[in-house]
């Protein structure tokens, strides 16, 4: 049990996705204007991710790796994620339309989201076993969904402010993220 733990803190704080790996970066900041949608894109990706990784375990263990075609991973890998994501979207068209309004050309572009095949790769990479697969996935996402949401915030706190003009609008994201990242290194220490 203290493995899986271990395995969630380092997923979520010490190895997170954006800071730690550089995965993910286009929806971290065209998503990220307001936290209600870095919220709505962060529960897609938990699903996704968490899906993803776990499906792809088994496309590698049971099939890949038995016909030696381990060599095809990453084409394969692509192939469960893009199938997932239109499910996913097929859903969320039905059940929340309005998250899956605000969420706009974001959602099909979670397909090229480098995260969900980095984090299915790094399972593999790392050894892990179905359980310890799932945790990581679903752990991996839920850092890359508070990277998002506290990214938000603090872009929806800058719109009440007055930024110099110099600084405004991109400029201003690549700085809040590198301080983040930064802030997230404290974390470094804490597992490995």
């Amino acid at each position: 049990m203290v493995q899986y733990a271990l395995l969630v803190v380092s997923a979520i704080f010490v190895n997170n996705v954006i800071f730690s790996r550089f995965l993910g970066l286009c929806p971290y900041f065209g998503v990220s204007k307001k936290i209600d949608t870095a919220l709505g894109m962060g529960m897609a990706v938990t699903f996704l991710l968490t899906l993803a990784g776990s499906m792809t375990y088994i496309v590698q263990v049971y099939i890949l790796n038995p016909l030696n075609l381990a060599y095809l991973q990453t084409i394969a890998f692509i192939l469960v994620i893009a199938s997932l994501v239109q499910l996913v979207e097929i859903v969320m068209k039905k059940v929340a339309p309005p998250l899956y309004q605000a969420l706009g050309i974001f959602l099909p572009l979670i397909t090229t989201n480098c995260a969900i095949l980095g984090v299915s790769i790094l399972s593999i990479q790392g050894k892990f076993n179905f359980i310890e697969t799932a945790v990581f996935s679903f752990a991996s996402a839920l850092g890359f969904g508070l990277a998002l949401i506290i990214f938000a915030g603090i872009r929806e706190a800058l719109d009440t402010r007055q930024v110099p003009k110099i600084f405004a609008g991109a400029p201003i994201s690549f700085i809040i993220a590198g301080i983040l990242a930064m802030a997230f290194m404290g974390f470094s220490g804490m597992v490995k």
